[in-house]
């Protein structure tokens, strides 16, 4: 009996263990960036140690979402790849003075797909950007896919969740849905992860300054992504 029980737990601090040492990667865009903690360090930064405070009260890497979140449930941070303004798709902010779009697809979810390390989770949280350029909707469309396809937000999407999922098999993948966003956009996003059965984290409530999350509103989502991966 004494021997099953030791036993019993090893292993419950074998299985407690490994849950601890999971890592996470981030593929993100302004919300989830801090100046000095990003990989590469040259991706444009919204939140940095000394803020102007009409921009935001976030003045620490420790009061961002994920650091929160890393920190807090006990997994490991493997990258961080978020990149401020940037789309989802190939299609940016319009030039000024132009009716058309600025090519973001240097910066794109998409193009940075591939840089997020070795992780455990990936936490995909985009579409905001794509949603205030007003980035053209597009059709759906789940193969063959060419570059323009790509200027577009809902081909863009499906062929960034499934090259993730090729691209990293194995590794839990899911999708961070901002609140505020325009619902073509919330709408499209719901859709390519029921395609794919990628999980998607719908966001609510969240407290923002300038349109991006406070102290409090980090906190939220924090808790709103802990909370949803609990269940």
């Amino acid at each position: 009996m004494k021997k099953l029980l030791v036993l019993f737990l090893l292993c419950g601090w074998s299985v407690s263990m490994t849950a601890q040492h999971l890592s996470v990667s981030i593929l993100g865009d302004s919300y989830s960036t801090f100046q000095g903690y990003l990989e590469p360090d040259t991706n444009a930064v919204w939140y940095w140690a000394k803020p102007d405070p009409k921009r935001t009260d976030v003045n620490s890497v420790r009061q961002t979402w994920w650091h929160k979140f890393v920190k807090e449930n006990g997994y490991k941070l493997e990258v961080n790849n978020s990149f401020s303004g940037s789309t989802i798709c190939f299609s940016g902010y319009r030039k000024e003075g132009s009716s058309s779009f600025s090519d973001y697809s240097d910066r794109s979810f998409v193009t940075r797909l591939t840089a997020l390390g070795n992780p455990d989770i990936i936490l995909v949280f985009g579409g905001t950007n794509d949603s205030w350029a007003g980035s053209p909707i597009g059709e759906y469309k789940y193969q063959n896919y060419l570059r323009n396809d790509l200027y577009s937000f809902r081909p863009a999407v499906a062929f960034l969740l499934e090259n993730l999922i090729d691209y990293y098999p194995n590794v839990k993948i899911y999708f961070m849905l901002n609140d505020g966003l325009k619902e073509e956009i919330n709408e499209s996003v719901l859709s390519v992860c029921r395609h794919y059965g990628i999980d998607c984290i719908v966001l609510h409530d969240i407290d923002k300054i300038s349109g991006h999350p406070s102290v409090k509103g980090m906190e939220s989502i924090a808790n709103q992504v802990r909370e949803y991966m609990n269940k």
